[in-house]
């Protein structure tokens, strides 16, 4: 499957709203075992907020090993390939260890009630 990143998000792939629908669209595919080719020509800005959504919850339910196999990433400059990174990284390790999983979620959660 080829997916056209900016038909969703335009030039700015910053929000959670885009990056739930991208991984609404992907996951399905990835879950049977079929590749997926994310193509990011146009798009030119990026936030961790997009790829936590579109791409970090993929690891909850897709092993890491069929996660790199089976996704890749086309025409996604250095700076999108930085956010993406460090994103996959954080995923990899709050899926991994539920000690930090609880850490991390126990810390969200009294940031968000001192709003």
């Amino acid at each position: 499957m080829l997916c056209k990143v900016y038909e969703i998000t335009g030039k700015f792939a910053t929000d959670s709203d885009s990056g739930q629908k991208l991984y609404e669209m992907i996951f399905p595919h990835l879950e049977k075992g079929e590749s997926v080719q994310l193509d990011f020509t146009g798009v030119g800005v990026f936030a961790s907020a997009f790829f936590n959504y579109a791409i970090g919850q993929l690891l909850q339910n897709i092993d890491s090993d069929d996660f790199t196999r089976l996704l890749d990433f086309k025409e996604i400059p250095q700076t999108g390939l930085n956010v993406l990174k460090r994103v996959i990284d954080n995923a990899k390790q709050y899926y991994a260890d539920q000690q930090y999983q609880q850490a991390v979620d126990t810390v969200v959660e009294e940031y968000a009630a001192s709003f």
